[in-house]
């Protein structure tokens, strides 16, 4: 019996193109809302680059409400900072240094240990007309405490860094889910279509979620959020290759592109049309984002307020670039920070890391308050969970979920 396929379509394939499979027709339908079906591939000439009846996924959209935030700068301190030694005041635990407390430990049945607790070594003040009380390993965010909102409600449903970190970026502890900058570019798409929607940041090594913390999920890639580096290529392999010039690139792209459009007619998934998007951005990339990472033209007063240090790799540099991210139109701008876990020497520890990040932060406040853009930008300061009151180790904490 021969089995050749029909009009050169496998079963799958006609089902598939003719909208009959399962939910088939639902998904005709809404696709053709959205002018999915509109025109067949290589009907009409691609303009800026994008195949023709091509919706962009990432152009701006009209929320569903009047929004004040059109952009989000997330500062995320991977590890766990003790929150009874920055910002969640515990006066109650004065002259409560050494003494022991039953503690249920996680796991193992939830067994109970004894606990020896440990003071907060350091003074809190209080700051602003709203008289929040603040450590004093952040002096300069005390400065801005009258622009802080400060939420001492959250918890997180598992003490593991790397699942921890997953709820608190996707509202699931488990991979596979959008993150938070993935669903909002979906939403709202991006201001800017010479730069990504969605930029991740990085100071030191991240473990945990690793990229899952800011991957797209079931959403479609072209919202998961893109790596910048601050030392090297920004963005790895987008500079062209040695003897490739620009002309020669946009030839590159535009054959690629020709190749994906065919492909993209001939079944139709969402992905290949993600990629000749990507293939776009990236080309456009190469002419903005080189002037973007260049802090060296940022006035000396800037540089003096942040702390920042030209071409090293530093906290202060990214919050910079944070701010020049949003003023550029980027719609979710995310910061990782590492070394937050302090099972050991929280004494010697948590004051190296709290200077290292409260200038930047505050200057990062005071430079998008002195700009307009902080009446229209969300700064968030966050980390998984807090840690216990109780020692561990010499001189640590672990890890609490309850803060």
């Amino acid at each position: 019996m021969n089995h050749s396929s029909f009009c050169g379509r496998t079963r799958r394939e006609f089902l598939w193109q003719s909208g009959a499979g399962f939910t088939g027709t639902a998904l005709a339908g809404l696709l053709s809302e959205d002018g999915f079906f509109s025109k067949p591939a290589g009907a009409a000439e691609a303009t800026d680059g994008q195949p023709a009846g091509w919706n962009n996924p990432l152009a701006p959209k009209e929320p569903h409400f009047p929004p004040k935030a059109t952009s989000v700068i997330f500062l995320y301190m991977y590890g766990g900072p003790s929150h009874i030694d920055t910002f969640d005041y515990k006066p109650n635990m004065k002259g409560m240094d050494n003494k022991t407390v039953d503690v249920e430990t996680f796991g193992r049945g939830g067994r109970r240990n004894q606990g020896r607790i440990v003071e907060p070594r350091w003074d809190f003040q209080q700051y602003g007309e709203c008289g929040k009380w603040i450590s004093d390993l952040f002096p300069h965010l005390g400065q801005e405490a009258d622009e802080i909102a400060f939420l001492h409600s959250m918890t997180a449903d598992s003490p593991i860094h790397g699942s921890a970190m997953l709820m608190m970026n996707s509202g699931r502890i488990l991979s596979g889910s959008p993150c938070l900058g993935s669903w909002v570019t979906y939403g709202l798409g991006s201001m800017n279509q010479n730069l990504p929607g969605f930029v991740v940041l990085i100071t030191g090594q991240v473990l945990g979620a690793g990229n899952s913390a800011w991957g797209s999920g079931f959403l479609p890639t072209i919202h998961q959020g893109i790596e910048f580096r601050s030392q090297g290529d920004p963005v790895l392999f987008l500079s062209n290759p040695k003897g490739i010039d620009p002309a020669g690139r946009r030839e590159v792209v535009d054959t690629v592109n020709a190749l994906n459009q065919i492909q993209l007619a001939d079944v139709r998934d969402p992905e290949i049309a993600t990629r000749i998007g990507q293939y776009e951005m990236a080309y456009r990339m190469q002419s903005s984002v080189p002037e973007l990472m260049d802090i060296d033209s940022e006035p000396a007063a800037i540089h003096e307020m942040y702390g920042t240090e030209p071409g090293k790799t530093s906290f202060a540099n990214n919050c910079l670039l944070a701010r020049r991210l949003v003023e550029r139109g980027v719609r979710f701008v995310q910061l990782f920070d590492q070394g937050w876990d302090h099972h050991c020497n929280v004494f010697g520890s948590l004051p190296k890391k709290a200077k290292e990040v409260d200038r930047p932060v505050a200057a990062l406040i005071k430079d998008l308050k002195m700009r307009g853009l902080l009446d229209d930008t969300l700064v968030v300061w966050s980390a998984e969970f807090g840690r216990t009151p109780m020692a561990q180790g010499q001189n640590g904490s672990g890890e609490v979920t309850k803060a």
